[in-house]
């Protein structure tokens, strides 16, 4: 059985959401950073086969936006599932974790959110332990596009989430 679900990434200029996508989808990734106007959509089949299913994931790349709510509410019709990104290494992307995660809540109930510390490979396990109090106890994951580092776990776990 085919099943076709909209997952939208959301977080800051250059947190590396476009990385992620392509790094999920063509298992590439470059050092060229290139800022995404407006959005840019991409597709990726994720079987499951525990669940006997095939999803078709439509992965919407969001420019990034230093306030969520200033977000189109338009690209966010139909979602299914939300990513939000934020870079370990610039506190700025993570300093409004909690009300930014809280929006997303308030506007769309019931629609699963993973919180992705994006670039692990920049810092050390300590100093995400060091941090926890502030990102920790709120991300899912801590990933790494340029190595690949969980990036195929956060999307096939969400996935696997979206059909249940």
């Amino acid at each position: 059985m085919k099943i076709s679900k909209k997952i939208v990434l959301l977080g800051h200029f250059g947190v590396g959401k476009s990385s992620l996508i392509r790094r999920f989808v063509e298992n590439t990734f470059s050092e060229d950073y290139k800022v995404t106007i407006g959005v840019h959509i991409l597709k990726k089949s994720v079987e499951i086969p525990e669940e006997g299913k095939d999803v078709s994931l439509i992965i919407w790349d969001l420019e990034g936006n230093d306030d969520i709510t200033a977000t189109r509410l338009s690209y966010l019709l139909g979602t299914n599932g939300f990513i939000y990104v934020f870079d370990v290494t610039r506190p700025s992307t993570y300093k409004n974790l909690k009300n930014d995660l809280q929006f997303i809540k308030d506007k769309h109930k019931n629609i699963p959110v993973k919180v992705v510390g994006n670039k692990n490979d920049l810092v050390t396990k300590e100093f995400l332990k060091q941090n926890n109090d502030e990102f920790g106890r709120l991300t899912n994951y801590y990933t790494s596009a340029k190595t690949g580092n969980n990036v195929e776990d956060l999307f096939n776990t969400l996935a696997i989430e979206l059909i249940k």
